[in-house]
């Protein structure tokens, strides 16, 4: 079976062209779902308040209001400010949303009631408005009026003591903003989701994605596991991810991540190590169900073969046989990856400062082609004479 060719990259209007977005987000998660549809060739409107996504000053340039992560959740976006408390910034922003396809919010639904901005007025408004929000918690549960943030999911959902598990240590965090960027990611497809719908339907619709279940779910779908059975039929933990031999192993020279997982790469292992008889003679490798019952010791036999050649001898040997293997890469030789050099991952890009910056392609590749150029992050408020000026000559 031969792989498809590969989608050779050309500047297109994107699959989002023509959706424009009002973006009332800020920090990392609703930002993260916006920046997937700028990508994609949507209008995204970043509506700030006057003192700005709070986001902005954080990190190397935060001096000018456009911080490293700042840059690359908001590229591609046009910013105007408005004070939602100050009547005529909101009924500006009333007036733009006669016209958007999307409202997209990370304030909690009741501040947004008291805004004025509650679903039921927008709606009215505008039947055909996708009305989103990306909050902390289902707004029919005890915790709807609760704040949330990444580290409070993490461990709320369970994600926090699973990596406690899995190193034998106390509960900790993933050192990555993941509930939010998991969550905003989920929030991307469900608004485009919604957007799809009212193709068929003509309407718009609210839909709320919060942080807490969608969390669960990510978390609970491997490690609910047992007790997916009532009576269960076995403990919580997917052993596989709970295993506390599962980590880079070392090799002569380096580390890497080294997959075994099918039955042939088991027997191509364990023959390239001089132990092809183990396959045969070891219950706990004869099938997945008992690999998977046995895998932290396992795991453990994998690491002891891995530290008999160099990192570069074993990627040789294995790759006949279509067992993963990777070095582990550090951030500094990610940049330098020659896969993410060939297709131009990283891009070189100039900021709304004037600055020289680094920024990262869309992931995704498109045979209608993608938006281009892309657009830098913006400084807070450079789009609002120009959005607002156009709305002053429409008729209210």
């Amino acid at each position: 079976m031969t792989s498809p060719d590969p989608i050779e990259p050309k500047v297109g209007e994107g699959p989002l062209a023509g959706i424009r977005v009002l973006d009332l987000t800020s920090v990392f998660m609703g930002p993260l779902a916006t920046v997937c549809m700028a990508d994609l060739g949507a209008e995204v409107i970043k509506i700030e308040s006057p003192d700005g996504d709070m986001i902005r000053p954080v990190g190397p340039g935060g001096e000018d209001g456009l911080g490293a992560i700042f840059q690359h959740l908001n590229r591609n976006k046009q910013s105007v400010v408005l004070d939602l408390k100050n009547e005529a910034g909101l009924n500006a922003l009333l007036r733009l949303a006669c016209d958007a396809d999307v409202l997209i919010y990370n304030i909690r639904p009741a501040a947004m009631t008291r805004l004025g901005l509650g679903w039921e007025r927008l709606h009215a408004l505008n039947p055909r408005l996708i009305f989103a929000g990306v909050f902390g918690y289902s707004q029919r549960g005890a915790y709807a009026a609760e704040p949330a943030f990444d580290d409070l999911i993490q461990a709320a959902s369970g994600l926090a003591h699973a990596v406690g598990v899995a190193t034998g240590g106390p509960p900790a965090y993933a050192p990555v903003t993941v509930a939010d960027r998991a969550v905003g990611f989920y929030a991307f497809g469900a608004v485009s989701a919604a957007l799809y719908a009212r193709t068929r339907t003509g309407k718009g619709q609210r839909v709320d994605i919060p942080m807490f279940e969608t969390m669960t779910s990510l978390v609970m779908g491997d490690h609910l596991y047992g007790h997916t059975y009532d009576p269960p039929r076995g403990d919580y933990g997917y052993p596989r991810l709970t295993a506390r031999t599962r980590r880079p192993y070392k090799t002569q020279n380096g580390h890497v991540c080294c997959t075994v997982y099918t039955d042939a790469q088991w027997k191509a292992f364990l023959a390239l190590a001089g132990r092809a008889e183990l396959f045969e003679t070891d219950p706990r490798l004869k099938d997945l169900g008992t690999r998977t019952r046995h895998i932290e010791a396992l795991y453990g036999l994998v690491e002891e073969i891995l530290q008999t050649r160099t990192t570069e001898a074993w990627r040789e040997a294995l790759k006949p046989h279509g067992v993963p293997i990777f070095p582990v890469h550090d951030f500094d030789s990610l940049l330098a990856d020659p896969h993410l050099t060939s297709i131009d991952f990283f891009q070189p890009a100039v900021d709304a400062a004037g600055r020289d910056i680094r920024m990262m392609a869309c992931p995704s590749e498109w045979s209608e082609g993608l938006p281009g150029p892309h657009r830098p992050a913006p400084r807070k408020g450079e789009h609002t004479h120009a959005i607002l000026g156009a709305l002053a000559d429409t008729p209210a």
